[in-house]
């Protein structure tokens, strides 16, 4: 099984890192539907859409994503409102209040109208940050969705090797404060790698950032705490739905919805405070 999960994670590693640094603006656009469509797909499943009804949903998010891609580029007088930034408002939003309340009351959308609605404000923004944000260089996207990673693997490590005290029992027992507190450590270090390293050997990567080194590290803080409710939100979804993986598209791993669920809370997120 470990085996199986190292060399899928090396596959899927070497076949993002290759889209994200090569492919022109429009095929990265198409690369990142492909990873959306599926998980529009899982979602559908997990609020128990019939086969049919799923492969309508994905087609409803796609229809989406282009829809919101055509009005964000637009001719928009100046100072207007736009709608991506509207977009990641209303995701982050999401996000940082209602999701909070949400676990916090052990609620969940019970009709599938809502859940589907809760969908497209989960995965939309998420594929436009993935297109927005490689616009201003794939080394930033690349930064912005390491911190989900590094706060992933920090927490997983350091829950299986400290944790005592459960985060989220009734909704994820594997998770632990110790492993928040690993994934916040993890995280800080990484701040202090973009603030001081990358300022003197790559400065071109973060040309487009605007913290200090202090400001960085409270952001950065902030990306892991919303990373930590889009896990939490997703295996609240899958108790629900009384399975353990949102699908079985990745060997080792699971589903996509699995592999990104972190990252459709951080991307929109970073995207309202880069590209907004």
């Amino acid at each position: 099984m470990l085996k199986t999960r190292v060399v899928t994670a090396l596959v899927l590693l070497v076949l993002f890192l290759a889209a994200l640094f090569w492919l022109s603006p429009l095929a990265w656009a198409v690369f990142a539907g492909v990873l959306v469509l599926p998980a529009a797909w899982e979602w559908g499943k997990l609020i128990k859409l019939r086969r049919l009804a799923c492969g309508l949903y994905a087609v409803l998010v796609a229809a989406a994503c282009a829809s919101l891609y055509d009005l964000a580029h637009g001719n928009a007088p100046i100072g207007q409102f736009k709608p991506q930034t509207a977009a990641y408002l209303v995701a982050s939003l999401f996000w940082m209040v209602v999701v909070p309340l949400w676990l916090w009351h052990s609620w969940l959308p019970r009709s599938r109208w809502l859940a589907a609605l809760t969908g497209l404000v989960v995965l939309v923004p998420t594929w436009l940050a993935l297109v927005e944000l490689r616009n201003l260089g794939p080394g930033v996207l690349l930064l912005l969705m390491s911190v989900a990673w590094i706060s992933d693997s920090a927490a997983y490590f350091a829950g299986r090797r400290y944790g005592r005290r459960k985060l989220a029992p009734a909704i994820s027992p594997g998770k632990t404060w110790e492993g928040v507190a690993g994934a916040v450590l993890a995280v800080s270090l990484y701040a202090a790698l973009w603030s001081f390293a990358w300022h003197a050997y790559f400065p071109q990567v973060l040309q487009s950032m605007r913290f200090g080194a202090f400001g960085m590290l409270l952001f950065l803080w902030l990306l892991t705490a919303i990373g930590i409710y889009g896990d939490l939100f997703e295996s609240a979804l899958k108790r629900r739905a009384g399975v353990k993986d949102s699908g079985a598209l990745l060997p080792g791993h699971g589903g996509v919805l699995d592999r990104i669920d972190a990252l459709t809370a951080v991307l929109p997120a970073a995207a309202l405070v880069y590209l907004s």
